[in-house]
């Protein structure tokens, strides 16, 4: 469908408002966690607060990506900025835990949807060549979200109190609503309007199971029930291969994954997430141990990571729309990821924080250069009626990915730091004040500890990049056509073949 220049640029800040909207909600409600639980007396399940958004963002990706292949994507984004905002506001007014979870599964599952029909809807509307710049913008709502997210969330709690989180929202979602109506076309759905049940309730049970057991197999009082959904995930994956070779049209068709080039992207995407999203995480206590700085500064290798990331998606986005060509990006990308894991390893303890900070920024310069990209270039080697799948399939491999990776890296991290430790210092409650307090020389051993700690977990992520070279080098050597989307009225209404 091909836009007015105007139109285009309106439907871009929607896309982009509502993309930082949802992103936002993951970072900015990080930092008043402690305040929500106490204030509803649940701190021992304040973590479920985060895992139900999490966990509902990441198993509905399918169900809602071929969704919009059946009905048009123009349907379920505003169906989703919908459910977003008033589960916004059903989480500001949540009166105990279990409301405020239930509501936060809600806003999870629309921020799903919003994510996702984003992403689909530029496809729709713009051409391979331009594709690459559009995403880059909209996916810098990712990056901007890190860096701000937690500031914007200690400011609100501070001075409007936690339910403020929740309902900035709501002012902001709406405007983006409304320029939503104006802005996003009546895209059609796709040719295969049967949608198939069975196998997105067999396909979401078996994921819920996975992202559980990930997340709670290294909690010694939850690892029963984690070894129950371990179970699970075994029986549900055979189970699922059986209901989609009978599906008249699968929730994850098989077709997309007969695709080279949607298989290397798939694969990239998976080194997105297992690679530079595992660590991220962990890379603020790792400096104020192994470097002895404060939480504060210790926020600056993270927020130089993801400059760079944001940085290099733009002006790769910018580079690729201009030439078409595409390869040269994830080789390279995954090649300086590989190299700057690799310098994080081999550096010494005591080494100025600006160095960490370069090394991390040069991951993120590498990870950027690929990160939105291979959504441009996935979505061109996909039929039109399969955009939102093969969309759908790149973000969860992405999130599958991260899940593991981050639950892999804490349990080394954790079993590695608990067995190193000085004498009389315990894991558990060991914490940078704690750290602090101690004498220079037990410092400088938990110090050594958390370095030698993490050396092999960054050659580990380092390895994951390498291998990320090879599967980039398999990319199909190609360039993005320049030919406009297939005109379509505005008016058109969605049509099933």
């Amino acid at each position: 469908m091909t836009l007015s220049p105007a139109r285009l640029r309106i439907l871009v800040a929607s896309l982009l408002t509502v993309s930082f909207l949802g992103a936002l909600d993951h970072t900015v409600v990080s930092t008043s966690l402690a305040t929500i639980a106490g204030d509803l007396g649940a701190l021992e399940h304040m973590s479920w607060i985060m895992v139900g958004y999490t966990l509902a963002a990441t198993v509905m990706l399918p169900v809602l990506g071929k969704l919009g292949d059946v009905v048009g994507p123009r349907r379920v984004f505003l169906v989703s900025l919908v459910l977003f905002l008033v589960a916004s506001l059903a989480c500001g007014f949540a009166p105990d835990l279990g409301w405020l979870i239930a509501a936060r599964v809600l806003q999870g599952l629309g921020s799903a949807g919003l994510q996702l029909m984003s992403q689909t809807i530029i496809a729709r509307v713009t051409s391979p060549r331009q594709r690459p710049r559009y995403m880059a913008i909209i996916g810098a709502a990712f990056p901007v979200a890190i860096v701000v997210g937690p500031v914007v969330g200690g400011l609100i709690t501070d001075f409007w109190g936690w339910s403020w989180v929740f309902w900035i929202n709501l002012p902001v979602g709406l405007v983006a609503l409304a320029l939503a109506l104006v802005a996003i076309p009546r895209l059609p759905g796709g040719a295969h309007p049967r949608f198939d049940i069975p196998g997105s309730i067999a396909f979401t049970g078996t994921l819920v199971a996975l992202v559980l057991a990930v997340t709670w197999i290294g909690d010694d009082a939850l690892r029963p029930a984690a070894i129950l959904c371990a179970t699970a995930v075994v029986i549900g994956i055979p189970a699922l291969v059986v209901i989609e070779r009978r599906a008249a049209e699968p929730i994850l068709p098989p077709r997309i994954l007969r695709h080279r080039t949607i298989l290397v992207c798939l694969g990239l995407s998976l080194v997105v997430g297992a690679g530079l999203f595992a660590i991220v995480a962990y890379v603020p206590t790792y400096i104020q141990m192994a470097f002895r700085t404060t939480a504060t500064v210790s926020g600056l290798v993270p927020i130089a990571t993801v400059l760079g990331m944001l940085v290099s998606s733009l002006l790769t986005g910018w580079l690729v729309s201009r030439s078409g060509r595409y390869r040269a990006y994830p080789v390279i990308g995954t090649a300086l990821g590989a190299a700057g894991l690799t310098a994080m390893a081999a550096l010494p303890v005591g080494t100025p924080l600006w160095v960490p900070m370069a090394v991390m920024a040069v991951v993120g310069i590498g990870t950027g250069s690929f990160t939105n990209l291979i959504f441009a270039v996935v979505q061109s080697a996909a039929a039109r009626s399969d955009l939102g799948a093969v969309t759908a399939t790149t973000n969860l491999v992405r999130q599958i990915g991260s899940a593991v990776g981050t639950a892999i890296v804490g349990g080394v991290v954790g079993f590695g730091v608990a067995s190193s430790l000085p004498a009389g210092l315990d894991a558990n409650t060991l914490t940078p004040a704690v750290a602090r307090a101690t004498s220079e020389s037990v410092r400088e051993e938990i110090a050594v500890v958390y370095h030698d700690v993490f050396a092999p977990v960054f050659l580990g992520l380092a390895a994951v990049y390498a291998c990320g070279v090879v599967i980039a080098l398999l990319l199909p050597a190609g360039r993005l056509s320049d030919e406009a989307p297939t005109p379509v009225s505005s008016d058109a209404r969605p049509q099933h073949a």
